[in-house]
């Protein structure tokens, strides 16, 4: 049985400042793929939309009251655009639609392809979301959250110095930590809404670093590595 690999990757490691593209992280993100393509192993890859969500929500907020809703699309549309520029640098190894919706087609036709790229899908749910919703289509037991951070903090690590690392935890103390309400344009380690779907499907996450190849590569060899698991007792 051929592995299926889902990946939600943050729109802040793609764009890590509004106008300016990792190009060379997304080049050697894709050799990496590819290199586990050529074994069989297929990717789901839900791209976040990061700052550039985030500018523009902030812009529009400056000039109007704006719903939730509204925001919540403009961060939707952010992911869309990157979520093309992954499937653009994929070409022919990639199914030749952004997924936006995770019911729109079967699993069948989607894996005639080793590469999935997805975005949003709509207001209320994040990409982490999208990325469940995904991994239980496919019948993967794991979501690879590969984000800006190295490990999950039991505090905010941009606001308190003295925040511990917790290599592992259970949905219920991860709750605990970031709580459960979705905001749009919220930065979380993994969407609080997301977190109850998984718990409730008993999918695992792993929340790594993004940018750390060599380590993402020991995840997927499931080979001891640098992150934080979360899964059910």
């Amino acid at each position: 049985m051929k592995k299926t690999f889902v990946i939600s990757l943050g729109g802040s490691i793609v764009v890590p400042e509004p106008g300016k593209i990792d190009f060379l992280f997304l080049k050697k993100f894709r050799q990496m793929v590819l290199k586990f393509v050529k074994k069989g192993w297929r990717f789901v890859i839900v791209v976040g939309g990061g700052k550039t969500c985030r500018l523009y929500q902030q812009s529009a907020l400056k000039i109007n009251e704006i719903s939730p809703e509204e925001l919540d699309w403009l961060g939707i549309q952010a992911t869309r655009l990157n979520a093309y520029l992954l499937k653009t640098i994929f070409n022919e190894k990639a199914w030749p639609d952004v997924l936006d919706n995770p019911n729109k087609n079967t699993a069948t036709k989607l894996l005639k392809k080793p590469v999935i790229i997805a975005a949003g899908w709509k207001p209320g749910r994040s990409t982490d979301y999208m990325a469940v919703l995904l991994a239980k289509k496919f019948k993967a037991d794991t979501v690879i959250n590969a984000s800006n951070i190295s490990f999950l903090y039991d505090k905010d690590i941009k606001i308190y110095k003295g925040a511990k690392k917790i290599p592992a935890v259970d949905w219920a103390g991860y709750r605990k930590i970031v709580g459960d309400k979705w905001n749009p344009g919220a930065s979380f380690p993994f969407d609080p809404v997301a977190a109850r779907e998984a718990e409730k499907s008993n999918l695992k996450v792993i929340i790594a670093k993004g940018t750390d190849l060599k380590n993402l590569e020991r995840i997927l060899n499931d080979k001891k590595f640098k992150g934080t698991l979360i899964k059910n007792n």
